[in-house]
């Protein structure tokens, strides 16, 4: 394993975190039932319609068509993760989620600290269902973690995670991976520190 500089590197100054992230949704009532319904969200605001038809804002603004109109809602779930939904219509509009695989891929990946239990939650809802089984990665950087995809109702890919306190790549570089809690996995290491 390469060793990587303990030394940040240089950044956008001014910029200390994301502040959120963002998916479009078809529908944007449906998703915001299950993020509130289902993983528990709260939310923070809704709005719409944004708009300028005929003009150029929403190309220059947002590079999507002139036309296309959004309605928007903010949610605040957990203790550090503001998602962002857009119901957009516009007249070019691809109704198709990419694949992981493909560019612009994307799913949310959710911390827990029991995944057992989330599992369960999340799979007993309609419309929710794990892509394969749970898996836990053998080797690598990784090693130790525990992790399952699902498929959602609204058409986002989820992620569950759970990671013990100790990972191999922490020998090579000094940076460390978030995660909201201690992790209550023993330390498969032996290491105490």
């Amino acid at each position: 394993m390469t060793a990587q500089p303990a030394d940040p590197q240089p950044s956008v100054p001014g910029v200390t975190a994301v502040h959120h992230v963002a998916y479009t949704v078809p529908d944007l009532d449906e998703a915001i039932g299950f993020f509130t319904g289902v993983l528990g969200a709260r939310l923070a605001y809704r709005t719409g319609p944004v708009a300028d038809p005929g003009g150029r804002w929403m190309t220059r603004q947002l590079g999507v068509h002139a036309d296309a109109v959004a309605h928007i809602a903010m949610l605040r779930l957990g203790p550090v993760t503001n998602v962002e939904l857009f119901e957009y219509t516009a007249p070019d509009q691809r109704r198709v989620y990419p694949r992981n695989s493909d560019w612009g891929g994307h799913h949310l990946a959710l911390w827990t600290d029991d995944f057992d239990a989330s599992l369960r939650h999340l799979t007993a809802h309609d419309g929710v269902r794990a892509l394969g089984e749970p898996q836990t990665v053998g080797d690598g950087p990784i090693a130790g973690t525990r992790f399952v995809y699902l498929a959602t109702p609204p058409g986002l890919h989820l992620e569950l995670v759970h990671a013990p306190g100790r990972l191999p790549y922490h020998d090579g570089t000094a940076v460390r991976l978030f995660t909201p809690t201690p992790s209550p996995t023993p330390d498969l290491t032996g290491d105490t520190s």
